[in-house]
């Protein structure tokens, strides 16, 4: 199937056979689930790194997120009164929906999640974390099994 405006989105979710009517879109609850889960509730444990902040409150990875999120569900509302516009938009009645009253959701939803399982010190920890993967001893059998888990 070929990916297109029109079908690139769906109300189905893995483990849920049917979707249950409810005031809330699956959209919604999909944030709903982020806010609530306890990989976010700990992001207000992690500070996020700033070099030389000119301001003496301490900005968390919450708050950062939350923040992002914002941004996120503007611009969702932005495009997707411009998609609603296209043609193959305009004749779906299902995706002009998606478009009008979703896509800002979808977009928030992924902006609060965009921190979830980063490590500590932001890029310098991911670049310590690879650099160590990269050292590993490939003569090592734990090792080589281990490789062989991911591609270069």
């Amino acid at each position: 199937m070929t990916l297109t405006w029109n079908n690139c989105f769906s109300e189905k979710r893995f483990g849920f056979s049917i979707i249950q009517p409810d005031i809330r879109t699956e959209y919604e609850r999909d944030w709903d689930r982020i806010i609530f889960s306890s990989p976010f509730r700990r992001l207000q444990n992690k500070t996020q790194v700033f070099p030389l902040p000119e301001e003496i409150f301490v900005h968390n990875r919450l708050t950062h997120s939350l923040e992002v999120a914002s941004v996120g569900r503007s611009l969702g509302k932005i495009i997707g009164k411009k998609l609603i516009k296209l043609e193959e938009i305009k004749s779906d009645d299902k995706a002009r929906k998606f478009y009008r009253n979703s896509l800002k959701n979808v977009i928030s939803a992924a902006c609060l999640a965009h921190d979830l399982g980063n490590p500590a010190f932001g890029h310098s920890g991911e670049e310590a974390i690879s650099k160590y993967f990269k050292k590993r001893d490939t003569e090592n059998t734990v090792d080589i099994e281990f490789k062989k888990q991911f591609s270069p």
